[in-house]
């Protein structure tokens, strides 16, 4: 007996789906008022935290009940994105975070899921320790830099940098060693495919190199895929 497909409008999904319209809500919270309501700071931290809380209950919730769907794999990641995005650039409007590092992050994240959708024709390549790490930072450094930081000690003010300098710094490491992959899988399949054509239809599936068969890559790599049944762990 084939169990059927979960409904692409499963609990999981849903929790996805607000975590996008969440993020025009914080939006406008963040700004209102230049950002200097603190009461609306505050809600804004709590509009971004939740969000941010669903993007590990739905994945964990997809994975446990069999809840994994195609809209779910493409919502995912587009909803880690927009929110991460949406706070980071709201910040730098705001002039409480520098362009720079807007500008660093959202390059290496869009770049980085570019890539991954490319590389999803050789194979998947699996969330890295390091992956998830950058992650929780900048998550992490985010979050501190959404509180009334005017209104606090200094002190709070220095941990949020010193957060966003280590978020920064692995986002740029964990980009490079993805990149590093992705070159190699590329020589890998450059090279099979002139294996095979200079051996004709005769070449077996068995000259494919490492890692271009489906499965994981070897190395270490940065978040999962948008196709890992699991789900991406963050993006």
């Amino acid at each position: 007996m084939v169990d059927a497909a979960p409904s692409a409008w499963n609990p999981a999904n849903v929790l996805t789906v607000l975590r996008i319209v969440l993020v025009p809500v914080f939006v406008v919270a963040l700004l209102w008022d230049h950002g200097q309501g603190v009461a609306l700071r505050l809600v804004a931290l709590a509009l971004f935290l939740v969000a941010a809380a669903t993007d590990r209950f739905d994945g964990w919730l997809a994975r446990r009940n069999n809840l994994v769907t195609d809209l779910g794999k493409l919502l995912d990641p587009i909803a880690d994105k927009l929110l991460m995005g949406a706070a980071l650039v709201c910040l730098s409007i705001l002039d409480d975070l520098p362009w720079w590092v807007t500008i660093v992050i959202l390059v290496r994240e869009l770049g980085i899921t570019v890539m991954r959708f490319f590389l999803l024709r050789y194979l998947v390549l699996p969330a890295s320790k390091g992956g998830k790490l950058k992650t929780v930072l900048q998550t992490a450094a985010i979050g501190v830099f959404l509180l009334p930081l005017g209104h606090l000690p200094g002190w709070v003010r220095a941990v949020a940098w010193v957060l966003m300098v280590v978020a920064v710094l692995l986002t740029v490491v964990t980009g490079l060693d993805y990149v590093r992959t992705a070159v190699r899988v590329w020589r890998e399949a450059a090279a099979l495919r002139a294996k095979a054509g200079d051996l004709g239809p005769a070449a077996g599936a068995g000259d494919a190199p490492s890692g271009l068969t489906g499965g994981a890559a070897p190395g270490p790599a940065d978040e999962a895929a948008p196709g890992d049944p699991a789900r991406p762990a963050g993006v």
